[in-house]
């Protein structure tokens, strides 16, 4: 499988020269209209040309049946338009405007079109192909015969996702194409500068599938490199790189002078760009005369121009529209107030931890739905169901396309969830540790996070990221980071305390239309969140909190393994006479700001206690909250019990002194009571 070079493309019908020529004068002429609108002051934004990189998107989105699917980069103009996007809602959406494909939410940076096979761009170079990979496996999933097209320049092979996703596309044999756009520049540096490879194509045998170097300035070239990537792809032979070379004309972002060019060389390129030798070429051969070139040129500017104008005379998106589309149905942090609190439902009940309620939920879901499928490390049953056999028995009971053991890279997995969400699958990645979010935080925050509200509510992200916060294991094994992900808009985020409410929280997950964090503890593991579980299926919604331990002198707000320290304190209070309330969040985002309010009120008293660190921590947004609310109404100031600032240490007796437990919420209650 190793790396060639295309000498000499095939000759291209009458009918196909003239198509690739109509697609590069649509990709040469937008560009220029774009470029034409920032230099006059028509329009302000940030814009990356594609001046000399026609024939890249030309021949490659011509390769691409309908139905087939584009990933693509904020240089993107070109793979769009080639594409067949809707130019108003494009022009309109780069523009910021109010008729703006997501109503000018997420720019060129996140452009979407579904209805012409354009599935994502991102902003955040390199990461593409993570997201292409989960793409394509709901696709094979589906047996939908796509193929996704991941584009991406040269500097972006410099990043490790791109060799995450292509060992995970290529282990998998997943339906992907990746497309190199060498422009010979990644951003202001030159190949040779960072690279010591020859030719980027020669990277594709380590991964075991093919990869091949074309003249990108040569759109029948790159149509068939793509095309026999794509056939490929449809026939299950897994994915291929293909690298297409050109030189970019223009500077890395408009206004880029290029000063860091070789002024001779840029010159000397500039005089003999693709588009016009392409044109001579067609002219020079007896393909079109220069009159029907002309033509599709008046026709395609008049299009461009028109479109343009119509997007430049759109309203801006109007101040309201600010708060939509970070959750479905228009929801925020905070849980809607006056809901109907669900309750557990009676009859018989089973004895379970929280791992044996974790994995049944999953089951009787994945049962239901076959949409459902798990991704991570060593979780199927060859592995023995993950560390800590939270997955154990389902590989063998639904087959290993839906448990999927992945490799050891947190960004491929996470990033795969989003595609296979986009492709409509409802994807369950495991992260083994909470530390490990820091691995994937691009992909969760920049990415999962953010779907809805950059395709403007049109598309959502719904998968569930399940996480685990351990012990015993030292600093870089055992933090939490729910603060973290709390911070992170468009993110919902779950720490259930018992088998009952994990059971009940993660099928609440499984069916939510917007990306969940689930968090669970390594010590609920062994033992602590044991308890009796509802034979019978039920929901327990998000964002609705649980009164663990009715009070009424001070009321102690907390989650995860804190709820377990809660109520041992107050057990042991009650012997002095104070009544202490304990109310479980359960659900940090939506936060059920509702019902700690309630119990503050009763109590008047207030403490607030997590095992993470303190300062800057979610305790501070909720002391913060109720002493605005509740300022006259409170008998004492409110305390927080928290981690320390530093490190999780090793040492067992560091570690301890590190965590709080039920003695420094007892030392807490006594402050106030």
């Amino acid at each position: 499988m190793s790396a060639q070079t295309g000498t000499e493309a095939s000759a291209p019908s009458t009918d196909l020269a003239v198509e690739f020529y109509r697609l590069m004068s649509k990709v040469q002429h937008g560009d220029k209209r774009v470029r034409k609108a920032l230099s006059s002051g028509e329009a302000a934004m940030s814009y990356w040309p594609v001046d000399g990189q026609e024939a890249m998107s030309a021949g490659a989105m011509l390769a691409l049946a309908d139905g087939d699917q584009l990933v693509t980069t904020y240089r993107g103009l070109g793979d769009v338009l080639a594409k067949g996007i809707d130019l108003e809602g494009y022009f309109a959406e780069i523009l910021g405007r109010r008729d703006g494909l997501s109503k000018g939410k997420a720019g060129a940076m996140g452009i979407c079109d579904p209805a012409h096979g354009i599935a994502w761009t991102t902003g955040i170079v390199g990461a593409g192909p993570l997201i292409a990979n989960g793409i394509a496996l709901a696709a094979a999933r589906r047996e939908t015969g796509q193929v996704v097209l991941v584009s991406f320049g040269d500097g972006a092979t410099s990043i490790g996702y791109v060799h995450e996703a292509m060992n995970m596309a290529a282990v998998w044999s997943l339906p992907v194409i990746f497309f190199c756009q060498n422009n010979a520049w990644a951003e202001g540096t030159a190949y040779d500068r960072y690279t010591r490879a020859a030719q980027l194509s020669d990277r594709a045998v380590g991964y075991g599938m093919p990869g091949v170097t074309v003249d990108g300035t040569d759109p029948q070239a790159v149509y068939d490199a793509v095309s026999a990537a794509a056939e490929r792809a449809r026939a299950g032979a897994g994915p291929t790189f293909v690298e297409a070379k050109a030189y970019r004309l223009q500077g890395h972002y408009f206004g880029d002078a290029m000063g860091y060019a070789d002024q001779e060389e840029l010159a000397a390129k500039r005089s003999d760009p693709p588009f016009a030798r392409y044109r001579a070429r067609l002219i020079a051969d007896g393909t079109a005369t220069e009159a029907e070139l002309d033509a599709i040129d008046n026709e395609v500017t008049a299009e461009l121009d028109a479109a343009f104008t119509a997007a430049a005379a759109s309203e801006p998106p109007a101040v309201d529209e600010l708060t939509r589309d970070v959750f479905s149905c228009n929801g925020s942090e905070l849980a809607e107030p006056g809901q109907v609190h669900a309750v557990l439902p009676g009859g018989d009940t089973e004895e379970m931890g929280l791992v044996q309620a974790i994995n049944r939920t999953l089951d009787r879901a994945m049962a239901a739905d076959d949409s459902i499928v798990l991704l991570g490390e060593d979780i199927g049953d060859p592995s023995g169901g993950g560390m800590f056999k939270v997955t154990a028995g389902l590989s063998g009971k639904y087959g290993e396309g839906r448990v999927l053991d992945t490799p050891i890279a947190e960004s491929a997995i996470v990033g795969a969830a989003i595609g296979a969400s986009l492709g409509g699958l409802r994807p369950v990645a495991e992260l083994m540790f909470m530390d490990f979010l820091g691995v994937a935080m691009d992909q969760i925050a920049n990415h999962a996070a953010k779907v809805r509200y950059m395709s403007g509510g049109r598309k959502g992200a719904p998968l569930v990221i399940r996480t685990m916060v351990g012990m015993a294991a030292g600093p870089q094994h055992s933090q939490a980071f729910e603060a973290w992900a709390m911070h992170t808009p468009g993110l919902k985020v779950v720490w259930p305390s018992t088998a009952a409410d994990a059971a009940g929280l993660l099928k609440a997950c499984l069916s939510d239309n917007d990306p969940c964090l689930f968090v669970e503890s390594m010590k609920l593991y062994y033992g602590g969140g044991k308890g009796p579980v509802p034979v019978a299926d039920y929901v327990i919604p998000l964002g609705q909190a649980d009164v663990k331990r009715q009070g009424s002198d001070v009321s102690v707000v907390t989650y995860g393994v804190m709820v377990h320290a809660a109520l041992e304190a107050a057990e042991r209070l009650a012997s002095e006479g104070v009544s202490v309330e304990v109310v479980d969040l359960r659900t940090l985002v939506p936060l059920d700001l509702a019902t700690v309010l309630k119990s503050v009120r009763k109590t008047t008293r207030l403490v607030v206690a997590h095992e993470s660190v303190g300062f800057c921590g979610p305790g501070a947004e909720i002391a913060a909250a109720v002493g605005t609310e509740l300022f006259g109404v409170l008998a004492a100031p409110i305390q927080r019990v928290a981690g320390t600032y530093t490190p999780i240490p090793r040492a067992a007796t560091l570690e301890a002194a590190c965590r709080p437990g039920a003695d420094q919420v007892v030392e807490a209650i006594r402050r106030i009571s």
